[in-house]
């Protein structure tokens, strides 16, 4: 995991960091397969997701078994962006 990964999960609560963790490791999970690996609630999960989402670090995709559901995995391209603060450094 790079620098601009960690600067990202800094400020996000412990739950988003898990749920993070969770999709590096092993890859794309719905909802319910992220709440059982990480044991939280659904509810927390969605929290967490919402939160990743927010900052850039996972993408939502479509579940290719069932189109209401929805699967996580983190985002592409995280590794190669450049954060706001290295732009600024930069200059």
């Amino acid at each position: 995991m790079n620098e601009s990964v960690r600067d990202r999960l800094d400020p996000l609560p412990p739950s988003a960091k898990l749920v993070y963790y969770v999709l590096d490791a092993e890859g794309r999970y719905d909802q319910t397969g992220l709440a059982e690996a990480t044991r939280l609630s659904t509810r927390t999960v969605r929290f967490a997701v919402d939160k990743l989402a927010d900052a850039g670090l996972v993408e939502e995709g479509f579940c290719p078994t069932d189109a209401r559901r929805s699967v996580y995995e983190p985002a592409t391209g995280v590794d190669t962006e450049t954060s706001p603060t290295a732009a600024v450094a930069e200059e």
